[in-house]
């Protein structure tokens, strides 16, 4: 999860801060060799595949940091997020897609670089490719699952992430639902929220907030992602040499890259790579075919979808892109994801003010919005409320939220017993239709199938 930074390197090289800036940043990233001696590789297709990797480093991180941000116990020597960043023929598209870690794999044969013992090819977790032969091991592993050629390598880890962020001044996330884990300490309330780098590294770790676990988290991630590359396109960064040269250290002091990933490469990507934006970028997670598949001595791992993950990569080889060419937006803010589909929110509107018709128009509006009305508004006891009002069971407290992310600025209001029926007594902040904000349902994929979204579909 700490990779995700990684990617605004490339975005910021486009600054064309010169050759000379970049050779001395270049001397900053430490050297790996992950295609040494490699044989037998997919053939080459068309754009540029980079695996991305976070490790779970934090020897740099001090103790203060550790305890604030939940980062105790001793780090895996693991990869704990694996990406494949395609990067378009034309430079004009990225493509994320997200591997997860407790994928089933199995790694080719090959010898232990630092006993010397050869070990045939077996089953593993893919994360745990890494503490077993390292980066090599990782990119062998990945490249016979996905038949993809890797053509560069970088990895990051705890302190890169957090650095970064903060020497953006932070990064913007909206959740249209509360997020807690005890386990990361994140704590945010549903609303808009500009992270620092250690409540970010929260925010991408975390996977105790709802039953979808790993999947969810990575989700998160790219929404993540999407939200650091428009923070990076967008806060002027590109065109200051030195906010430039401060944020490229911040990434570059932790990572490793491989041997061909160096000045030319970064000037070359960047530039091309200028009008880089948030809707140029889309996201994907490998499709899932079991979601515990059990493995003797290993433990549960998830299957991918064989059908379905070739064609994915397949398109990758083929440079084409995943999502369907974004329709014509109309004017105005973009929908505000929620959990539950405004279809499923059944609402009875009733009138707290003093303005005839004002409930018979909340209620159109919310209809136009998609939610269940029941087409009959009433007037309410009260004639005086001025901030309009959501009452609803404690039971049916999702519908709720959601309900409240279409109304900005109403107030929630749990009452016992009334059932699935949301109450809205409408106040005097109701002034039509332009109150009602369109919403749409943040439900997953069924399983099997690859959800792809552009970056502007995630952002705030």
């Amino acid at each position: 999860m700490r990779a995700v930074t990684t990617l605004s390197v490339v975005v910021m090289a486009s600054a064309g801060i010169g050759h000379s800036v970049m050779a001395s940043l270049d001397a900053d990233i430490a050297r790996v060799d992950p295609f040494k001696d490699m044989k037998n590789r997919p053939a080459q297709g068309h754009g540029m595949n980079v695996l991305l990797v976070g490790t779970d480093g934090r020897d740099k991180i001090t103790e203060a940091e550790r305890r604030r941000y939940r980062l105790g116990g001793a780090p895996c020597h693991c990869t704990d997020t694996i990406m494949i960043v395609h990067i378009s023929a034309d430079r004009e598209r990225a493509t994320v897609v997200s591997l997860p870690r407790d994928s089933y794999a199995e790694v080719p044969a090959h010898t232990d670089e630092t006993t010397g013992r050869a070990h045939a090819a077996h089953p593993i977790k893919l994360n745990a490719a890494y503490a077993e032969g390292g980066p090599q091991l990782t990119v062998r592993t990945v490249e016979a699952m996905t038949h993809l050629k890797i053509d560069h390598y970088l990895e990051v880890d705890f302190l890169t992430f957090m650095r970064t962020v903060d020497v953006l001044g932070g990064v913007r996330i909206c959740t249209p639902q509360p997020l807690k884990d005890s386990y990361t300490g994140l704590d945010l309330s549903p609303g808009t929220h500009r992270l620092n780098g250690g409540q970010a590294l929260q925010y991408v770790r975390a996977r105790h907030v709802d039953a979808a676990s790993d999947l969810g988290r990575m989700k998160r991630q790219q929404r993540f992602l999407a939200a650091l590359i428009g923070r990076v396109s967008s806060s002027g960064v590109l065109l200051n040499p030195i906010r430039f040269r401060d944020v490229t250290r911040a990434v570059l002091g932790s990572v490793r890259a491989d041997t061909g990933f160096g000045t030319d490469e970064l000037l070359d990507l960047g530039r091309a790579m200028r009008s880089f934006s948030p809707s140029s970028s889309e996201f994907t997670t490998v499709p899932i075919g079991q979601l515990a598949y059990p493995v003797k001595g290993i433990g549960s791992t998830l299957k991918w979808d064989q059908a379905r993950s070739d064609q994915l990569f397949r398109s990758l080889r083929e440079d084409k892109p995943l999502a369907p060419p974004a329709p014509e937006r109309p004017a105005g803010p973009a929908p505000v994801t929620v959990e539950v589909a405004p279809a499923q929110i059944h609402v009875q509107v009733e009138n707290g003010t003093g303005t005839t018709g004002l409930a018979r128009r909340m209620d159109a509006a919310l209809a136009a919005a998609g939610f269940a009305t029941n087409r009959q508004p009433v007037t309410a006891a009260r004639h005086d409320v001025k901030r309009t009002v959501i009452s609803f069971d404690p039971r049916w407290d999702r519908s709720a939220r959601s309900l409240a992310a279409a109304l900005p600025g109403s107030e929630l209001r749990a009452v016992r017993g009334m059932g699935p029926v949301l109450r809205v007594t409408a106040g005097a902040d109701f002034k039509g239709p332009a109150s009602v904000r369109k919403v749409r349902p943040d439900d997953p994929a069924p399983q099997g199938e690859a959800s792809v979204i552009r970056g502007d579909e995630t952002v705030c």
